[in-house]
């Protein structure tokens, strides 16, 4: 599958020659850089690790639950969170935002989707399929020994919230979201079901490799508009919300309110990097399919493509 192209690389949001070099700050002290649940988030990270040590920062990669990250975030005991997702985020998050301990940091320009997948050959089980009423006359074929009478939808793992269980409720459509355990979970659903043509509903990402990889498509739900989340009379089910597809996903960084004044320079780095969807998905390929450890695959990158972040820390530093 093809995809687009959210930013050239990493960029820098401002001019180099009106950017002025900050001051670097504590440099004796390490930059916490929050490291999540799936590879894309690893990738992003270590990629601005790399950019931050390039700079002269000692970094150190601290293992965080996405929805469970934003107290440590507030307390100074983590220092960045460099992939959040707009759809999937904690009202924790907002609140540490409005009390100021938590700030954003900019978007990190990923051009990406969330939403109800299945791979191609299951068209051909589902007549009708991309269409999401579709599922309505055709849950049976995904039911298993869990789910019956219902089909089974394979949601995200349970600490990234129930967005797959909340459009089956809104749709009032006959599945049972069951959690996947992991991304390689949901990784591992999809290889199966494509070696054995077996059905398959999934709620999925892109960017990720496996959409290209197995094949991956889209069910057409109805557009994603703040009135589906809030109003029941809205969408095709007048009597629940989420009766829509995800709203459409920003991608952005957040970082201890603290962090600006202690390292300038670092802050400025961060809030300027960006990475787009044709760098990091062959990234993760290389992690995920091939099998490469994800600092290998980072320094690789790196090395072949300092036009893409040097500057930035460049104008920062210097």
């Amino acid at each position: 599958m093809q995809m687009k192209t959210a930013s050239l690389g990493i960029v820098l949001s401002a001019v180099a020659g009106v950017v002025q070099a900050a001051d670097m700050g504590a440099v004796d002290e390490p930059i916490k850089l929050a490291v999540n649940e799936w590879t894309g988030q690893h990738v992003t990270t270590h990629v601005a690790g790399e950019m931050l040590k390039a700079a002269g920062y000692d970094v150190e990669f601290v293992t965080a639950g996405m929805m469970n990250q934003f107290q440590a975030l507030a307390d100074g005991d983590i220092h960045a969170t460099l992939e959040i997702w707009s759809s999937n985020v904690s009202d924790e998050y907002a609140k540490k935002v409005e009390e100021g301990t938590v700030v954003e940091i900019g978007d990190l320009g990923l051009d990406a989707k969330e939403g109800i997948a299945y791979p191609a050959h299951v068209a051909e089980l589902c007549p009708g399929l991309p269409a999401w009423e579709a599922l309505q006359d055709c849950a049976q074929i995904f039911a298993t020994a869990e789910t019956l009478p219902g089909g089974r939808l394979v949601d995200y793992p349970a600490d990234w919230g129930t967005p797959g269980a909340d459009r089956m409720t809104g749709l009032d459509l006959p599945f049972k979201a069951v959690p996947a355990g992991s991304e390689g979970a949901l990784i591992a659903e999809l290889r199966a079901s494509t070696e054995r043509k077996s059905p398959l509903l999934i709620t999925f990402w892109q960017p990720h490799w496996a959409m290209s990889a197995y094949d991956v498509q889209f069910v057409d739900l109805p557009v994603g508009e703040e009135a589906c989340f809030n109003d029941p009379a809205w969408g095709p089910n007048p009597n629940a919300v989420n009766d829509c597809d995800f709203a459409p996903s920003r991608i952005f960084k957040a970082g201890w309110s603290g962090f600006e004044d202690k390292w300038p320079a670092a802050y400025e780095i961060l809030t300027n990097y960006a990475l787009s969807v044709d760098d990091q998905q062959p990234m993760m390929g290389a992690i995920d399919v091939d099998g490469g450890a994800v600092e290998e695959v980072v320094a690789t990158w790196m090395s072949e493509n300092e036009d893409k972040w040097r500057p930035v820390v460049d104008a920062a530093t210097k």
